[in-house]
């Protein structure tokens, strides 16, 4: 047993540096990854109103009925707050079990969401490390796979990503329109698939 005096320490944070741990990074930088992730956001609802779009215009026998609508809106809740991951299989499942839906691609939409998904996460779950000096940081980030991700990211890799996701909301978005029914919660074209009556 060691007589020695247990020395205690805190951090100071009065002494932090002001925005620590973002203010080694440009502010750029923060501003590509925060629209990054709003737009994945989005991607997020439109995904949910693409759910309620496929599953409220398909077409059901009538022994069919009853329980389709038992397990409607348990299925709408879920698409509220589920994960992207969960959101892009129920997405693909509305629209093969929707025998009206037109689109030909669906494997490659879903296989090109799946991959957003995947650097979503990196982007929003990654802790990120000091900038390099080109501004590049790699996130310390580690997926279910127990992969390390080791990729340098700057605001141009940001960018990109942004863009080819806001391409990936309006091919889902067309999904439903090119049924043409208007997509829930915009005044674009097309039927109109539920009118709210309680909408002002």
């Amino acid at each position: 047993m060691h007589n020695e005096k247990q020395v205690w320490y805190i951090v100071s944070k009065d002494d932090l540096p002001k925005q620590y741990p973002t203010h080694k990074h440009e502010s750029a930088f923060w501003e590509c990854l925060g629209r990054a992730i709003a737009t994945f956001g989005f991607l997020e609802e439109v995904l949910s109103r693409a759910i309620f779009s496929f599953t409220a215009t398909r077409l059901y026998s009538d022994s069919e009925i009853q329980q389709a609508y038992d397990e409607w809106l348990p299925k709408l809740e879920r698409a509220l707050n589920d994960t992207l991951g969960h959101l892009i299989i129920t997405y693909e499942k509305s629209v093969r079990d929707n025998p009206m839906a037109t689109i030909e691609n669906i494997d490659e939409l879903v296989m090109y969401l799946k991959e957003a998904s995947k650097i979503r996460n990196v982007l929003c779950h990654g802790s990120w490390r000091l900038p390099d000096s080109s501004g590049a940081s790699i996130p310390f980030f580690v997926n279910r796979q127990k992969e390390v991700f080791e990729t340098a990211i700057d605001c141009q890799f940001i960018d990109k990503v942004q863009k080819h996701t806001a391409e990936l909301i309006c091919e889902v978005v067309n999904t439903v329109t090119h049924m043409g029914w208007q997509f829930p919660g915009s005044n674009g074209p097309g039927k109109v698939i539920w009118d709210n009556p309680y909408q002002t």
